[in-house]
């Protein structure tokens, strides 16, 4: 019974969780497989930013626990922020599951299911689910270990493995923003940081590893040490760490999510001119247009201070590339208000944009409020913001057509047969190449684009 299967929903953090919690299985002894088919341990880490996402692995786990009828070994277990949310009470809706672990808990996973092996192994009834979603001090700095093979290391086959092209490094857990309808602050708990030096140490080592891009993780990424480390000479503790990562040999590319555009001070906008390996990408959570819908949420900026910060990076930078959340339909939101957002959205001319229909959750004060927006309304105002971004993405695709893009080469796409990669600007890129290039950047000709993709051919000799 050691065969284990880690189901992701939800967000990049969630993602580096699950990373994190497969590394640790493996150090045990446990085999990490890809299918759930092949499993004898499914895991689910979870999200809760919405209702949906809480739903579908709510009806995930109940459709998986019928194999315990034919399998009384097989282990379900449910992790992350949905178990941070609903804890116990989750065993009303799904009596078979065998472990449920909060968001501070992942690093005791490896132990909890050592003990339900152990158990099996001597024929005993596991007995109760082991439910933890206790608060653990300390716990932002156990999501350290990754599955990036080392220099030179080999598979089950001989052969040499690939290098990890890029991977993502956790700097902060936790939110003390309270925005009215996020869920986040406790799911996540209060902002926590991780120190400087091991978190460069950690880059260095992905480093040594093969990993050429880093993207640096926080629930508010920005506020990355603000009550660990003091601002010098005007630079802020997050941009001191780019400043580090940036000098790092072998990192070649610098990302980072998720923002508030609260963190958007002088030096931070600078650091996209004077940083070279930080791309000239940025995710700049709007949320909303309309001032009065802002403060409503509780975000601490104006639609103004927001086209500001905006105007001041593409100042800097004038080619960046932008991505941003919005919610349609929060409580109370007027058409003119929605009008609002719609003329900012516009303005901004996104990139790439995750537009959201609001959906209550409950314990967040939004959830409280009157005057809720009919799921009509919600859904028009999504297909209006949807359509400009489409037409807003198409025409920044089209104007690459014929240019020559850095592309860093990932690997082989989702076909096998051709090879993909992202360029600075996060756009992926699918194009004829050999896996001798994984790792590297390589000059990318434009010849044809989609919605989401660019297609071209390498601009090398030989290749």
């Amino acid at each position: 019974m050691n065969r284990v299967h880690i189901k992701t929903y939800g967000c990049q953090m969630n993602e580096r969780d699950s990373e994190a919690v497969a590394a640790m299985l493996r150090s045990r002894g446990y085999r990490i497989v890809n299918s759930e088919d092949d499993c004898d341990i499914l895991l689910l880490n979870t999200c809760s930013v919405r209702d949906a996402a809480e739903q579908k692995a709510i009806g995930k786990a109940g459709f998986v626990a019928h194999r315990k009828k034919k399998d009384p070994d097989f282990v379900l277990g449910i992790l992350g922020c949905m178990a941070q949310n609903r804890g116990a009470s989750l065993l009303d809706q799904l009596p078979d599951v065998d472990l449920i672990v909060g968001t501070q808990k992942f690093h005791q996973v490896p132990d909890y299911l050592d003990n339900l092996r152990a158990a099996r192994d001597a024929g005993l009834p596991i007995g109760e689910t082991i439910v933890d979603i206790a608060e653990e001090a300390g716990s932002q700095n156990t999501i350290k270990d990754h599955l990036a093979p080392e220099a030179g290391a080999l598979g089950t086959d001989g052969e040499l493995l690939a290098p990890q092209v890029n991977a993502f490094v956790s700097i902060q857990q936790g939110c003390n923003m309270d925005c009215a309808f996020c869920i986040v602050p406790k799911t996540r708990g209060d902002e926590r940081s991780r120190p400087m030096d091991d978190i460069v140490a950690e880059c260095r080592s992905l480093a040594a590893r093969g990993v050429k891009e880093v993207t640096l993780l926080g629930q508010i990424v920005t506020s990355y040490g603000r009550r660990d480390y003091t601002h010098t000479d005007g630079i802020s503790p997050f941009v001191q760490l780019l400043e580090r990562v940036n000098a790092i040999d072998g990192i070649e590319r610098i990302r980072f999510t998720s923002p508030h555009p609260r963190g958007f001070k002088d030096d931070l906008v600078q650091a996209y001119g004077r940083l070279e390996k930080l791309c000239e990408y940025v995710h700049l959570p709007m949320q909303s247009g309309s001032d009065r819908i802002l403060k409503a949420m509780n975000r601490p900026y104006s639609r103004e201070r927001y086209r500001e910060i905006v105007e001041s990076l593409r100042a800097v930078r004038p080619d960046m590339y932008f991505s941003t959340d919005i919610i349609v339909g929060f409580p109370g939101e007027t058409d003119e208000e929605f009008e609002q957002t719609r003329e900012l959205f516009e303005a901004c001319n996104y990139d790439m944009a995750y537009i959201f229909k609001y959906s209550i959750r409950s314990g967040t004060p939004a959830a409280d409020m009157g005057d809720q927006i009919p799921d009509s309304v919600k859904e028009h105002r999504n297909a209006v913001l949807l359509d400009i971004l489409k037409k807003n993405s198409e025409r920044r695709n089209a104007a690459l057509l014929g240019t020559i893009e850095e592309v860093l080469v990932e690997g082989p796409d989702k076909t096998g047969q051709r090879f993909t990669g992202r360029t600075r600007g996060n756009r992926v890129c699918i194009f004829d190449a050999q896996a001798r290039l994984i790792g590297q950047r390589v000059p990318l000709k434009i010849e044809r684009s989609s919605v989401s993709t660019l297609y071209g051919e390498l601009q090398l000799a030989g290749v």
